[in-house]
Parts: structure tokens; C-alpha cells; sequence
């Protein structure tokens, strides 16, 4: 028990301090009904994400139903391992075979959304930079000198980082990225590779929480039967108490 709890309050002091680092994040715009975007969304995670990081709490049959997949397009475009729709989206990949490729386990994703936050995804997967020192050429802006490849280099092209020196408040010179140069254009334009990424970001959200919209339409049934309830119990409790008062 005393091990649950100070996971938790680590967790919950984690996020408190990466809250308040004061890191810019761009917004994202989140829809959980567009399905289009989430189907889109979910075949780049099988392509480009599920063949290192698993999603061990989705299961393949569960995805293709809430966003509008059908069985023989989820066998054809989102199960290239054979397995069956009923299992989770797991990998083949060990624990030990991550640290040795990328000198650290490789986080599941089912509730990255959760931890991260979606503005910090969608910054994330849009920040990496080419920088020769890091073991796989890349570097992030949002995560400093994070061990994973830019996998999707092909789409957005490979970026150079322009830095400009500043001061701190202790007066000691500090870089700071002040914009990105092109180096190796992608198959995408800027706006089209953001509009990917939002898809992308889209369905990690709602992996973190797949009933979160039928949350919110049951929420609004119950608030609505409160209403309503209220006005008979009012009714009802000022004739119990009419001689009274």
C-alpha cells in the first residue's frame, strides 16, 4: 500500500514540476468526434509508433469500433502482425532489446495523453532538430537530448536549429532556439505535417481515455435528469410541508 501511494505522489509531483518549468507549448486543437482524424491518426500509430512503442491497455477489436473501423479494414490496414482482433497492441520488442537499441525502456503509449498532456505531444513530435552529437542525429526541443530517432523525418524533412544567446536572470549566456532551416525538405508542407501530427496527437488522446465522450454524453443525461428531478422533489417537499409553513 505505502508503495502504490508514493508512486502516486511522485507521479502527481512529476507532473507539478513539469508544469511549472515554463517550457512553451503550442495548442492543439482536439476533436474526439472527428473520426476521419482519428482513423488517420491511428493508422500513422501502427506505422510509424507501434513498432517500437506498444499500447498494452487498447485492444485491436475496441479501436476499430469507436472509430468507425470495420473488421476486414482494421485486418487490412492496422494488423500487419497476425494477430487476432481481440488482442492488445502490443510489440515484440523486450524491455532489454529497448535498452540496448536506445540505452532506456521504451515507454507503452496507452496513456501518454494523460501524463504528457496534448499540447505537449503535439510540440514534441513537430521540435526535432538535426544535431550530429546525439547517437541518432536528432534532437528535441521540448525533450532535451530524448533517446528516440525522429521516425517521422521522411514527412516533415530533416530541420537545423537557429540558436540566439541570451542572458538568465543571473546573467550567465544561455542558447535558445530561435528557429528552424530546412536541410532535407519532407513529403509533406508544414501546415500538412502539423495537420498530420494533430491527427496523430487526436488519437493518443483518445487512447488515454476511449469513453471519454460517452463520459461526457452520460454526464449530460444525468445533469439533465437532476433538473428535472428537482423540480417534482420541490414539488414534493413543499406539500409535505405546507401546514408548516
Amino acid at each position: 500500500m505505502k508503495k502504490i501511494l508514493l508512486t502516486f505522489l511522485f507521479a502527481v509531483l512529476s507532473l507539478q514540476v513539469f508544469a511549472s518549468s515554463g517550457a512553451h507549448l503550442d495548442k492543439v486543437d482536439i476533436d474526439l468526434s472527428n473520426q476521419e482524424s482519428l482513423q488517420n491518426g491511428a493508422h500513422l500509430f501502427v506505422n510509424y509508433c507501434l513498432s517500437c512503442h506498444s499500447a498494452s491497455y487498447m485492444r485491436y477489436n475496441r479501436m476499430a469500433e469507436d472509430i468507425g473501423l470495420s473488421e476486414d479494414e482494421l485486418k487490412k490496414d492496422f494488423m500487419f502482425a497476425g494477430k487476432k482482433v481481440g488482442e492488445t497492441m502490443t510489440v515484440a520488442m523486450t524491455a532489454d532489446e529497448a535498452k540496448t537499441y536506445f540505452g532506456t525502456e521504451v515507454p507503452d503509449l496507452s496513456v501518454i495523453s494523460r501524463a504528457r498532456g496534448a499540447d505537449w505531444l503535439y510540440t514534441y513530435l513537430r521540435t526535432f532538430y538535426q544535431d550530429d552529437s546525439r547517437p541518432w542525429g536528432v534532437n528535441n526541443a521540448t525533450f532535451k537530448d530524448v533517446g528516440m530517432p525522429h521516425v517521422l523525418w521522411e514527412l516533415q524533412g530533416v530541420k537545423k536549429a537557429l540558436f540566439e544567446t541570451h542572458e538568465d536572470h543571473e546573467g550567465n549566456e544561455i542558447k535558445v532556439i530561435s528557429g528552424y532551416e530546412t536541410v532535407i525538405p519532407g513529403k509533406m508542407s508544414e501546415e500538412e505535417y502539423d495537420n498530420t501530427i494533430r491527427d496523430l496527437v487526436n488519437f493518443l488522446v483518445y487512447m488515454g481515455e476511449p469513453a471519454k465522450l460517452q463520459r461526457y454524453d452520460l454526464g449530460i443525461k444525468v445533469l439533465i435528469f437532476l433538473a428535472i428531478f428537482f423540480v417534482f422533489a420541490y414539488a414534493l417537499k413543499k406539500e409535505y410541508w405546507k401546514d408548516i409553513h
